[in-house]
Order: structure tokens, then C-alpha cells, then sequence
């Protein structure tokens, strides 16, 4: 087993971040759903699903093979760069969100 670089562990935790802000959007909007029952609230609430799952399952292959991405030095770099980019609009908008 290779050993995991520094580019590739920020990019689990950033995807692990995203993971932890994700739940508590997908919760904030699954309250909303309920009492609301508006599209704009179910379109939020999958919104929310998708990209959490998509988030776990990065995670989950990011310890299992190892080899989701391309172990090519710049194609690591992109992962983590668009790991922060999804961190930074998911942070933005959980803060407008619990505000």
C-alpha cells in the first residue's frame, strides 16, 4: 500500500468538513421540507443528498483503493483545489442558511 501524501489527506479532510456542513444543511432543509412542502425546499433538500453522498463515497475510495483520481501529482492538486472551492460555497451557504 502506498503511502498517502499531504495533497491527497487535505483533500479527505476537506471532503470530510464537507461532509459535516452538508448534514447540517441537509437536516435545516429536510426541517423546511416538512413544514413547508415547497419544490424549492425538496430541490434543496436533494441538492443536499447528492452532493453528501457523492462527498462519503470520495471518502470511501480515497482509503480503499486509493486510485479514484490519478495518482499524478497535479491531478491530486486539482482534486484538493476543488475540494476547498465546494468547502468555501459550502460554507458560505451554511452561513446564510443557520443565520
Amino acid at each position: 500500500m502506498a503511502t498517502m501524501n499531504a495533497t491527497t489527506l487535505f483533500g479527505i479532510v476537506l471532503s470530510g468538513v464537507n461532509v459535516l456542513l452538508l448534514l447540517a444543511l441537509t437536516l435545516v432543509w429536510l426541517r423546511n421540507y416538512r413544514t413547508f412542502r415547497t419544490p424549492l425546499a425538496f430541490g434543496l433538500l436533494a441538492f443536499g443528498g447528492v452532493l453528501l453522498v457523492e462527498n462519503a463515497l470520495a471518502i470511501y475510495f480515497f482509503f480503499s483503493m486509493r486510485m479514484l483520481f490519478s495518482p499524478d501529482p497535479t491531478v491530486q492538486t486539482v482534486v484538493a483545489v476543488l475540494r476547498g472551492l465546494q468547502f468555501v460555497a459550502l460554507g458560505l451557504l451554511t452561513y446564510v442558511t443557520m443565520k
